[in-house]
């Protein structure tokens, strides 16, 4: 046919879109570009495998190239996409072997992800420096933190895997001390894997708390949990430098220097949109390809999903980048399902998300930073309540923080977070839900929240912090 949807990427944007679009348009062709070999794989996964809790690599591959095929995908790895000409309704296509080919399209979905940054911390040619943002990097610190003598190569039991790599990380003496650049999603999840793996595990963050996204009260709870786990924190404390002449010796920060056999970069990613350069592509919030409603971009026929594309805040009603899983999956099977002929929105976005710091859990969502509220036209107030996770006498009941913004004027909640050690993750779906009907404070105060003893107090965290949010805004 010389009407294929063509997408470029085979991860959770790429193939939910080729997945949704082959059930709905059976009598069209699907043709998945991927330039490397590993496909449809949980990144947010990683850092669990390389503390040991996921024993094999394979768990962590959501799709196999063979499913792929099952499901009538054409799927092409080794294959990278070069080049888009408009005009002629092509892409150019360049395969591992160095030949080139010209691939007609009917539409195009650009799945192309995003990559690490790694500011002025160079890791490529360093051993022991790792960036981890892709599945050979994570078989690369695993060998390397084990001791040669009993690392187990049947860990990584994919065929994708550069084995070459592995294997040579594995021959290196065993770290003893690492140093993570980086107190974000990354650094916090790598600070827990790497303390269970043994090592003197030591967390640098620029500002003056961690997870800067999820607000003071998370990052305070956060940090102080890495210590009580022997990890040493080092907030306010930017890394100028790694150290090292072919291998990883030292990190220098504040005028000092910390000795490490191991350092990990996590200081953010930044979406891969460079495709469509030349194109006349417009590019929005953090230089990621924008979009519509439906995942279009300006572009003829062309579309954008996953990481490397903008959607649409559900709180400000703004132009946003949030790089995370959900918003992959969903905005790329949206997308198979427009171009199949049944324009389905991607869905908006209010940046939920949750992650584990040993035994505390963290959620935040919407606007959480005042000051990123009032940047964006709102009046935020903002309140934070210590309440119990279940009822006082039932066995397991915890002090969860939550903290609420709303905006004084409309009294609508905005953001919120939340950190604890009894099932606190989940609670922030409750606050997402809230966000999207774009309930008032005085409203989710109100809601029919479950109690019983086992799993909750006659007033959620949730509720008492609405009650006392509620409180200051009529004040």
């Amino acid at each position: 046919m010389t009407d294929p949807f063509v997408v470029v990427g085979a991860d959770a944007a790429g193939l939910s879109a080729a997945s949704k679009f082959r059930r709905e348009a059976p009598d069209r062709d699907v043709v998945v570009f991927e330039r490397g070999r590993w496909i449809s794989f949980a990144y947010c996964g990683m850092p669990y495998f390389i503390e040991g809790r996921i024993e094999h690599m394979s768990n962590l591959l959501s799709l196999s190239p063979s499913e792929v095929d099952d499901r009538g995908i054409d799927l092409r790895r080794g294959h990278e996409v070069v080049g888009v000409d408009l005009e002629a309704a092509t892409v150019a296509v360049e395969t591992a072997d160095g030949d080139g080919f010209e691939q007609p399209y009917g539409d195009l979905l650009v799945a192309t992800g995003g990559r690490a940054v790694t500011g002025p911390f160079d890791v490529r040619g360093v051993d022991g420096a790792f960036t981890l943002h892709d599945m050979d990097t994570a078989a690369a610190i695993d060998a390397y933190v084990a001791d040669p003598d009993e690392y187990d190569p049947g860990r990584v039991d994919v065929s994708a895997v550069d084995r070459e790599r592995v294997d040579r990380n594995a021959a290196m003496p065993a770290p003893e001390t690492a140093a993570i650049v980086g107190g974000g999603y990354v650094g916090v999840e790598m600070a827990e894997a790497l303390s269970g793996r043994g090592l003197d595990v030591h967390l640098f963050q620029r500002s003056d708390h961690l997870l800067p996204p999820f607000g003071e009260a998370v990052g305070e709870r956060v940090e102080a949990e890495l210590e009580d786990r022997d990890v040493t924190v080092h907030t306010g404390s930017p890394v100028e430098g790694l150290v090292g002449d072919g291998r990883i010796e030292a990190v220098a920060f504040d005028g000092e220097s910390l000795a490490v056999d191991l350092a990990i970069v996590g200081v953010g990613i930044e979406p891969n949109a460079e495709l469509l350069s030349g194109t006349g592509v417009e590019l929005g919030e953090g230089g990621a390809i924008r979009t519509d409603e439906y995942g279009r971009t300006n572009l003829p026929d062309v579309y954008a999903a996953g990481d490397c594309a903008t959607a649409i805040h559900a709180v400000t009603g703004e132009e946003a980048w949030m790089p995370l899983g959900l918003t992959a999956n969903r905005s790329g099977r949206a997308i198979g399902a427009t171009v199949a002929g049944d324009p389905t929105p991607v869905g908006e976005i209010a940046g939920t998300a949750v992650v584990k710091a040993f035994d505390q859990e963290c959620g935040r969502v919407g606007l959480v930073d005042e000051k990123e509220a009032a940047e964006a036209g709102f009046d935020p107030v903002s309140e934070t309540v210590t309440a119990g996770s279940r009822s006082g006498y039932y066995p397991g009941a915890a002090e969860t923080d939550v903290t609420l913004v709303a905006d004084r004027d409309t009294k609508r909640l905005i953001g919120g977070s939340i950190v604890g050690p009894d099932r606190a993750a989940v609670r922030i779906n409750t606050l997402a839900t809230a966000l999207e009907a774009d309930l008032t404070v005085p409203e989710l105060e109100r809601l029919d929240l479950a109690y019983a003893p086992p799993f909750s107090p006659v007033w959620d965290p949730i509720l008492v912090a609405a009650k006392v949010l509620n409180g200051s805004l009529e004040e």
